[in-house]
């Protein structure tokens, strides 16, 4: 039935999204939910209702949601959709909203809503003209304005929370490096964070370059210590918000990454009960 729903659903989905931002009406009650647990991919192995999974990543900047999403999106073929990606493309395209766009990131703050939710609608168009039935988003909803925009529209079926002490977040942010002619994205930090008053230590390797791209790499105009210290206080103030929004909805799935992907990969599939999952498709690939 959900997923009948889904697909009944969808035909309005990025109308109704730009309708309602543009009304401004949003109800000042939070709209009815189910207070059940979250929940995850019903059926392992059948790859039609999996591609109706409506996930989103939550995590402040720095922790990986562009990693693990990608992930996520190869496994269960569905599309991932990172609205830092979609700020990036219209950067690119020297489109009308570029040179604001340029100013927003070099200063560290958030691309308004209006901004946000043109990129995004655009991007949902052009995915539902292609046929998909569903999404793991990425770096939206970051303010509860946003969080009830799109649980007006759409169902959310699970939102998954990353977690990362700031000081490891600041040093993953100062390590990433793209290769300016691949794309590729890489990170020479190597952080080893002891164990301390009882928190676990971290330790994530560096995920360095092929030979290739070693001295192609650059660093993004946003990542200096002072844009990112900006960057995750603004997220605090006003996407920490966002997390209790989703945790009263019991659709919210804490996840403190233990290490580097090596280690938080497999973890993160046991968390979702997709343990087996990833094993029978490459058995099957």
């Amino acid at each position: 039935m959900a997923a009948i729903t889904r697909r009944a659903t969808r035909v309005s989905f990025v109308s109704s999204l730009a309708r309602r931002y543009l009304s401004s009406e949003l109800n000042s009650h939070a709209p009815p939910h189910n207070s059940a647990p979250f929940r995850v991919v019903p059926t392992r192995g059948d790859d039609q209702k999996n591609s109706h999974v409506r996930w989103v990543f939550l995590g402040c900047p720095g922790v990986g949601k562009g990693t693990y999403a990608s992930r996520l999106s190869s496994l269960l073929r569905v599309p991932h959709i990172a609205t830092g990606d979609l700020v990036r493309e219209e950067l690119a395209s020297s489109g009308p909203l570029s040179s604001e766009l340029s100013e927003i990131v070099k200063q560290g703050q958030l691309v308004s809503d209006e901004i946000i939710i043109n990129l995004l609608s655009k991007r949902l168009a052009a995915g539902e003209a292609k046929g998909d039935l569903g999404f793991i988003l990425d770096g939206f909803p970051r303010t509860i304005k946003q969080a009830e925009i799109l649980e007006g529209v759409t169902d959310i079926d699970l939102v998954i929370n990353l977690r990362l002490p700031e000081n490891v977040l600041l040093e993953k942010c100062l390590g990433r490096r793209i290769c300016n002619q691949c794309g590729g994205n890489f990170n020479v930090a190597s952080i080893d964070i002891k164990a301390d008053n009882g928190s676990p230590g971290i330790v994530m390797a560096p995920l360095l370059p092929p030979t290739d791209c070693i001295t192609k790499l650059i660093t993004r105009s946003d990542d200096t210590e002072a844009v990112v210290k900006e960057r995750l206080r603004i997220y605090n103030e006003l996407s920490r918000p966002v997390e209790e929004f989703y945790r009263n909805r019991g659709k919210l799935l804490e996840f403190n990454l233990p290490g580097g992907i090596p280690e938080s990969w497999p973890k993160l599939l046991h968390a979702l009960n997709l343990d087996d999952y990833e094993d029978k498709h490459s058995a099957a690939a």
